[in-house]
């Protein structure tokens, strides 16, 4: 309701509600006010007293509770000292409780406020990464400096979803045995998000490991090569799997020995003026890509790995015809998206197709040849970070330009 629309007693009400000069006892009554504009009001008044406050947390409106939760969140780093120690215990005591609320809505208007408070309540805040809701939990655990590595650990063990598994691997700072636990999941988009954290903390034996299994991973290739520290025997491993266009970023780091530096960028010499690098079969023709391409498709082989394979082999018009096939369009729409470096082109066309983020991104630096900086990373747990709608104008947009 408006205040063009409130009544004169009820908007006198509302200025009683949200007036710090309003006497505690008047303050109290209006907890029970009728009227939910007057509550919502009392509700944001930072001097409305605990009582009040007690009695909004157990409001019937699920907006005025949300309210509350964010005003209370936010009075916490005031309430510091033994003068207010009463009145921070009172309003831990009904943010406590407004945490155990049912409606998702008053837990994240919390988890929002105290993210990442440096003196939040720890117990608060371990509530918090626990709940079972991401939309809960995953600030709290992604950004708030009160949990440390064995909390950190602990939820791990409780094997959380991709989304909660990113958001640890997001964090700042994390140690050895966090991102130790994260690079030994299956979860490719959460050792992805590792990689690319550049404070996380990641042991030389472990980065060995990773890059032994990132020849199956194309997607962690660049964020592999621009690790802030790259011991010589994680760069040379690298140089043997890794796209030219990497292996030329991975030549240019500064911080490499001298005599490595030299012999990376002999590799890459060779490299650029060599047609065909060992062990990679020659490029197929559009119209034997076609042909293979809807045998396997035909066979119900045409699988994320197939095209995974074709990507690391760097076979640009195999991965074409087979992104071609499985999304049901022309070759020259994926050719227009290519030629565009349109990666948001491209995302919509792997979605049409069914394959995952994992393949779209290999897709982008593949076919459109995007610096890494330009290519459009997974959403939350993997998703796609296009709207469905924005994804069907791409393709209708692709598809128009060849009319």
């Amino acid at each position: 309701m408006s205040p063009d629309t409130l009544s004169p007693d009820e908007a006198t009400r509302v200025r009683r509600g949200a007036d710090a000069a309003t006497r505690p006892d008047v303050l109290r009554e209006l907890a029970a006010d009728p009227s939910v504009t007057v509550r919502a009001a009392l509700a944001l008044n930072p001097h409305a007293p605990p009582a009040a406050n007690e009695a909004l947390a157990r409001d019937r409106d699920e907006r005025v509770r949300v309210l509350l939760a964010r005003k209370l969140a936010g009075l916490l780093p005031s309430l510091a000292g033994e003068a207010q120690a009463r009145l921070q215990q009172q309003t831990l005591a009904t943010l406590t409780a407004l945490v155990a609320d049912e409606a998702l809505r008053v837990r994240a208007a919390v988890a929002e406020a105290v993210k990442d408070m440096p003196r939040a309540p720890r117990e608060l805040i371990l509530t918090l990464a626990q709940d079972p809701a991401v939309m809960v939990s995953e600030p709290v655990i992604r950004f708030s400096p009160l949990l440390g590595t064995q909390d950190l650990l602990s939820l791990l063990a409780a094997m959380p979803s991709p989304a909660i598994l990113r958001a640890v691997a997001e964090r700042a700072n994390i140690e050895d045995p966090v991102s130790d636990v994260i690079a030994t999941t299956t979860d490719n988009e959460a050792i992805r998000a590792l990689l690319c954290n550049r404070s996380a903390h990641i042991r030389e034996t472990m980065l060995d490991s990773l890059i032994a299994r990132a020849v199956q991973h194309v997607e962690w290739h660049e964020p592999l090569v621009n690790r802030p520290v790259l011991p010589p025997r994680a760069a040379r491993a690298l140089a043997e799997i890794v796209a030219t266009h990497l292996l030329e970023a991975l030549a240019a780091r500064t911080d490499l020995d001298p005599v490595l530096g030299d012999e990376l960028r002999m590799k890459l010499a060779v490299r650029m003026t060599v047609p065909s690098e060992p062990a990679v079969r020659p490029e197929r023709s559009t119209e034997h890509a076609l042909v293979e391409a809807r045998a396997l498709d035909s066979a119900g082989r045409l699988t994320e790995a197939v095209v995974l394979e074709a990507a690391r082999q760097g076979e640009t018009r195999m991965a074409t015809a087979l992104l071609a096939v499985a999304a049901g369009v022309p070759i020259a729409v994926v050719d227009r998206a290519a030629a565009l470096r349109s990666a948001k082109g491209l995302v919509s066309l792997a979605w049409k197709a069914g394959f995952s983020m994992r393949v779209a991104g290999a897709l982008q630096t593949l076919l459109a040849r995007l610096a890494p900086g330009a290519v459009l990373p997974p959403g939350p747990g993997g998703s796609f970070p296009l709207a469905v709608e924005e994804m069907r104008w791409q393709l209708d947009f692709l598809g128009r330009m060849g009319r």
